[in-house]
């Protein structure tokens, strides 16, 4: 996948009225923390966050803040929205250490829906969980995790456990216990299905429940 990189500029004038002047000029206040070093204060072109956002695993990649002659690898740990505009408030970005493990959720593809078992039989899939979160170092970390459907049949299930992760990744969720491995697609009949077939079933013939005519 395509790197994203995006210019930041370091800046000194805190407190919410700077950011509030700051969103009038079309840039977003953040903050970058972590690795052990002191946190920074950074603001962004609004329109070329907007722009870097749309792509899917902007949550979950590495990125490349250009501070200054620095460059910084991040991962988005927070992003502030208004309420209803299209304007991102705020955003928190951890830095990251080629050497040390990271904590993420990456998204969820689910494959083969089309040609599983499942489908043929007339079943639904029905898809719960759209994200996973999993720990990796930064040089591992997937742009996504993808479920096969393909030998899903009707009434099965897939769980987290039974998921491939790709090499140097593991699901948080399993190292506490079993309770947490959790459902990720399962197929079922819709009802309406479930009637039609019931109302393709023979009927019963109606001589074998009528009475015998008596003998005159």
């Amino acid at each position: 996948m395509a790197k994203i990189v995006l210019n930041a500029e370091l800046r000194s004038d805190l407190g919410k009225g700077a950011s509030r002047r700051l969103r009038r000029e079309d840039k977003v206040p953040a903050i970058v923390y972590g690795a052990g070093k002191d946190a920074i204060s950074i603001a962004l072109a609004h329109d070329k966050l907007l722009q870097a956002q749309e792509v899917e695993s902007f949550y979950s990649q590495v990125l490349t803040l250009k501070i200054g002659n620095e460059d910084v690898d991040v991962l988005v740990k927070d992003m502030q929205r208004h309420a209803f505009k299209p304007k991102v408030h705020h955003v928190d970005f951890l830095r990251i250490s080629a050497t040390e493990a990271v904590t993420t959720t990456v998204p969820v593809h689910f494959i083969n829906h089309e040609t599983s078992i499942a489908v043929s039989e007339g079943a639904i899939i029905h898809h719960h969980a759209t994200e996973i979160e999993i720990s990796c170092l930064p040089k591992d970390l997937p742009e996504h995790i993808e479920v096969d459907v393909a030998e899903l049949a009707n009434g099965g299930s897939i769980h987290l456990s039974e998921i491939t992760m790709p090499a140097g990744v593991t699901a948080t969720a399993l190292s506490k216990g079993a309770d947490h491995d959790v459902v990720l697609a399962s197929a079922a009949m819709e009802r309406g299905n479930l009637i039609a077939d019931e109302d393709e079933a023979p009927a019963a013939d109606a001589d074998d429940s009528a009475e015998a005519p008596e003998a005159e």
